[in-house]
């Protein structure tokens, strides 16, 4: 099919020259390792006998580095299942070989810094989970390939996706440029993909969950929040469902993203640090991004599930003032807000109280509606999206999202003759338990991409209820949010960063040009929590180690315990100069990303 691409390779390596080379295919993909020319030749036998051969499933793309190109490659895939009889991948392995056979030209510094920037490269690589497709556009939801045109279709598959949600299309650009070279592109999505053969009632059907990751203001959990001047915000993703049976086909759309206000939550070793909202204007930047998501998938429901109390209720207010109170047209006719105070409603583990939002929302879920054809021809569309955020965009909103899905897919299945007019969905426990399972895994995967753990709150999503081990799990996972939050995540930004191509490395890093990776805080700042671990060994110390306890004794643990009590303090004080910062594309340095506290 025009526009595909290759789907098995075979990569052979020379001293001065990698060939890709398509199996079935006369085309040769050629890169000079010196000069990093990519070209394409006639296969007519010139790939020495010598070369070492490895068979690969695709090109990610190219990344420059302080010793030069480096060339990812995917060397293994795993089936996911197949999208309108289309096989959809995920990427399992690669490998970055080096354009370079030596990096003996670089000082020791350059050589630290290098391998730095590649295991950032690699740990991107390594994060869960990342899709394609050689012939099937991953990045596009049912109804918008229905629509396009059929030239369109026969674009090559990068030129065509939706450039939100190609991970690897900075890596892209050097093969890219040539359209003959188009065929050996692949785009990528990042998120999650789940495909699952199900039976109600003795019909087959096939179930689908695909999530899209955005690549704008892409980043972490604390170092990413709100809104850029462009309008995109942190942590969106499209979520689509699609069922497939017999001739039926639906699809059914929602997305997530951070409060689109100028806001941020720095680390900075408190476990829960207040959120800043800017003094700058938020307007501007909140229209475009309704702009845009209008145009996208028209009418907007804004469900915000974030706390009505302190700070939180400061960005919930902000919010639903934006939106009330615009006079851009196409806000005041497609946008529309919906607050719940999710902890507070279903405080006490009482989640049946969910139900008061899914009543209120229902009716705009009826008008909404879901895209269905039939053998081609269209039944109905999807007239919008609910919009769902809370403070993360992951464990509450999953939640949300999860039961809009159930309710959608009531109803899809009893117009395709699925499920009869007495049914419910509840009652069939197998394909239930299996949906419970599929959107927790969702909550996971999205939670650890972003946040570096998985989602709290599944095993309402697992089981339907809340249970008291769920409690425990998300204590444990929120503790090591913490730790990857405040001494991790800044290595991650920057691993991100790098590469989508936010930041570009110079090979001159090192030499003539400071890099950025090089540490630049000041090394005595570390001798605080070291003060603290040491002033609470002594207490110990104090207590356990005295056969006698004596007034010596008992002033030495005062001491102790006030120098730990200091120290700690202390530690709190400079803790934002203490945690794990980006270094490639430092924060804080505009209005926007260093704003005064709420309060």
């Amino acid at each position: 099919m025009a526009g595909d691409v290759f789907q098995e390779l075979v990569f052979h390596c020379t001293d001065d020259r990698f060939f890709i080379e398509p199996l079935g295919s006369q085309q040769l993909l050629v890169i000079d390792r010196i000069s990093a020319d990519v070209f394409l030749e006639e296969n007519n036998g010139q790939i020495p006998f010598s070369a070492s051969r490895k068979t690969i499933y695709g090109i990610v793309g190219i990344i420059h580095l302080i010793a030069g190109p480096y060339l990812i490659l995917i060397t293994k895939r795993e089936k996911v299942g197949t999208l309108n009889s289309q096989t959809i991948w995920r990427m399992a392995s690669t490998q970055i070989v080096p354009y370079a056979r030596s990096t003996a030209a670089l000082t020791q510094e350059q050589k630290v810094f290098n391998d730095k920037y590649l295991s950032m490269v690699q740990h991107v690589l390594a994060t869960p989970h990342f899709y394609f497709s050689y012939s099937y556009d991953l990045t596009h939801t049912l109804q918008r390939l229905y629509y396009t045109a059929e030239d369109f279709l026969q674009m090559p598959l990068h030129e065509r996706a939706d450039v939100r949600f190609v991970w690897n299309q900075h890596l892209l650009r050097d093969l890219c440029v040539q359209s003959e070279i188009s065929p050996f592109c692949l785009p990528i999505v990042h998120g999650f993909v789940s495909i699952k053969q199900c039976s109600i009632g003795g019909e087959w059907f096939t179930w689908i969950v695909v999530s899209r990751r955005s690549v704008y203001r892409a980043g972490t959990r604390m170092w990413t929040r709100g809104i850029d001047p462009d309008g995109f915000v942190a942590n969106y993703v499209e979520t689509e469902q699609i069922i497939e049976f017999r001739d039926f086909r639906s699809s059914f759309v929602q997305s997530r993203g951070s409060i689109p206000l100028h806001w941020s939550q720095y680390p900075d070793l408190r476990y829960k640090p207040p959120p800043k909202i800017a003094l700058a204007s938020h307007e501007e930047a909140f229209i475009r991004h309704f702009e845009s998501e209008v145009l996208c998938y028209g009418t907007q429901i804004s469900v915000n599930l974030i706390d009505q109390k302190g700070v939180e209720g400061k960005l919930q207010e902000n919010f639903k003032r934006l939106v009330q109170s615009s006079t851009k047209q196409i806000i005041k006719d497609k946008v529309s807000y919906e607050y719940f105070d999710f902890h507070h409603e279903c405080r006490k583990m009482r989640w049946d109280r969910l139900s008061i939002l899914m009543d209120r929302i229902a009716p705009q879920q009826e008008a909404l509606g879901y895209f269905l054809f039939r053998d081609g021809v269209v039944m109905q569309e999807q007239d919008g999206v609910f919009r769902t955020n809370c403070i993360d965009c992951l464990d509450r909103t999953n939640v949300v999202q999860s039961m809009l899905a159930k309710r959608q897919l009531q109803v899809a299945l009893m117009k395709m003759g699925i499920l009869h007019d007495n049914q419910n969905l509840d009652d069939q426990y197998a394909f239930v338990s299996m949906f419970r399972n599929v959107w927790a895994d969702n909550a996971d995967t999205i939670s650890i991409e972003y946040a570096g753990t998985g989602a709290l709150k599944t095993d309402f999503t697992r089981t339907g209820k809340r249970t008291r081990m769920g409690l425990v799990k998300d204590g444990w996972n929120s503790l090591v949010r913490y730790i990857k939050n405040n001494f991790f995540d800044g290595d991650r930004q920057d691993a991100i960063d790098l590469f989508l191509g936010k930041y570009l490395v110079e090979p001159t890093e090192g030499v003539n040009k400071p890099c950025p990776l090089k540490e630049t805080r000041n090394p005595r700042l570390l001798l605080l929590p070291l003060a603290v671990f040491f002033s609470l060994l002594m207490v110990f110390a104090s207590i356990l180690l005295p056969s006698d306890y004596t007034s010596y004794t008992l002033l030495s643990l005062l001491f102790w315990a006030g120098m730990t009590v200091s120290a700690f303090i202390a530690t709190l004080h400079q803790g934002s100069q203490l945690v794990n910062a980006p270094k490639l594309c430092p924060v804080g340095t505009n209005s926007l990303l260093s704003p005064p506290s709420v309060g």
